[in-house]
């Protein structure tokens, strides 16, 4: 394919925006980053007219695919009202009531404008809430990039992280506990500013219980990903998110549920609903505004009810705001049409996608694990025969993939250099099959070793 004008524009941005693009993440695409014309349904156009069936769906949030006539209609008729005004409003108040209708865990909500703004506030209700002020998060979890929770984290995605990658914590929990077990995750990003984070392995019962038991007068909260998203797709143990529950509860120690990615992805109940948990609180963002930015907190009457009595300042200026709260509604209403038939849908195909990779995979004879958990799965290259521990997702040949990515481009599939995929409400059987079909040219023409794995 030819990206000429991708090239020159990117050349031209350069002059003007900082790196050229306006997330370090898009620096990672090869053979350049893409810049945009338009995109319908499971498809993006770029500026050069190749079109491509797209898995990338803007880094998660477009769970309804591109420029949904339901959505755009929604969002077209708030802006022309006014997109925000400072004040309360109708689509506020019904979204909020939406996503405590949706949400198992939450009994009130608090709107905010990204995934990150939405950890920041969940992390201080824990602390006001109970007095304490140290944080377990786990190894490869991404929870955004603010100084107090950002650590280094290994991805193609972000290269600065990646220099910085910070070892498996096995010290114990008494070496955790007595200082940060977290590394930046960027320069220019105050070492201080962790002093309060304790890093842990993931879906490692007795590491998690030995910290709390130990340490739970000092800890606010347990902050995981209810799956391991960015890092392999890796689903928690069986009984391993219960067992979290059953000890944050016992001990005094808020669980927050991160659920940006996975909630409205794995179904209206966010993962906590799919696996029949009731966290304290959970954050979700992402999918909920469809490809708009909006965000929430929600959790129990008792935690909430800081922002509610001013122990807890909520800030930002659109919050809330007439165009995002549209967007949100819209977006639940179409999910939750049919008793949820789209999410039966999306895991129909991507389980199909998913069949279609590994028996590609098996034919051609090069070693991958596929992990996957509703509409969402990663893809890796790796000598492993199964992929379930941060450790095993480090050993993947990371470079290959990059590569199997770029070839995936030329052959009209936009993929996530990293090899996390995501399937919206917009594809159908017919990009499944052309997916597979560009799969068998792009892995032909894939080395057959990059880093000693075949």
């Amino acid at each position: 394919m030819v990206h000429e004008q991708s090239a020159r524009h990117f050349q031209k941005s350069k002059q003007y925006l900082a790196s050229g693009v306006s997330s370090t993440l898009r620096l990672s695409m090869k053979p350049m980053p893409v810049f945009a014309a338009g995109g319908s349904g499971a498809t993006v156009t770029d500026m050069d007219g190749n079109r491509y069936i797209d898995y990338l769906l803007a880094y998660g949030p477009l769970i309804l695919g591109h420029a949904h006539p339901g959505l755009t209609a929604a969002v077209c008729e708030a802006a022309a009202k006014g997109a925000t005004y400072g004040l309360q409003h109708q689509g506020e108040m019904e979204l909020a009531q939406r996503l405590t209708e949706a949400l198992p865990c939450a009994d009130k909500v608090a709107l905010s404008g990204s995934g990150t703004e939405a950890v920041m506030l969940a992390l201080r209700l824990a602390r006001a809430y109970t007095g304490k002020t140290k944080i377990i998060r786990f190894e490869g979890h991404y929870h955004g990039w603010a100084d107090t929770i950002f650590t280094s984290f290994p991805s193609p995605d972000m290269q600065q992280s990646a220099s910085g990658l910070q070892g498996r914590n096995t010290a114990g929990a008494s070496s955790a506990a007595a200082g940060s077990s977290a590394k930046p995750g960027t320069s220019g990003q105050s070492a201080a500013a962790l002093a309060d984070i304790i890093v842990l392995p993931w879906n490692d019962v007795a590491a998690l219980e030995e910290t709390l038991r130990r340490h739970h007068g000092e800890i606010a909260a347990v902050i995981s990903e209810p799956v391991m998203c960015n890092s392999g797709c890796i689903a928690p143990h069986p009984g391993y998110l219960q067992r979290m529950r059953e000890l944050t509860a016992e001990l005094g120690v808020v669980m927050i549920l991160d659920e940006v990615i996975t909630g409205f992805r794995l179904g209206l109940g966010g993962a906590h609903g799919r696996f029949g948990l009731l966290p304290d609180l959970v954050t979700v963002g992402k999918a909920l505004g469809g490809g708009f930015a909006v965000s929430a907190v929600g959790g129990k009457d008792a935690i909430m009810e800081l922002i509610a009595d001013g122990t807890v300042n909520h800030l930002g200026t659109l919050n809330g705001n007439g165009v995002a709260t549209a967007a949100g509604i819209a977006t639940i209403r179409e999910l939750a049409e049919g008793e949820g038939a789209a999410f039966v849908r999306m895991e129909r195909l991507t389980e199909r996608l998913v069949r279609g990779i590994r028996e590609r995979l098996a034919a051609c004879g090069m070693q991958g694990v596929v992990n996957q958990l509703g509409p969402v799965f990663h893809m890796m290259f790796t000598a492993e025969s199964v992929v379930e521990s941060f450790a095993a997702f480090g050993n993947r040949d990371a470079e290959r993939y990059a590569r199997f990515a770029e070839l995936m481009l030329e052959e009209g599939v936009m993929l996530r250099p990293t090899g996390l995929w995501y399937v919206s409400a917009a594809h159908e059987e017919a990009d499944i099959e052309a997916t597979l079909q560009a799969m068998d040219r792009a892995l032909a023409r894939l080395a057959p070793t990059i880093g000693g794995v075949r």
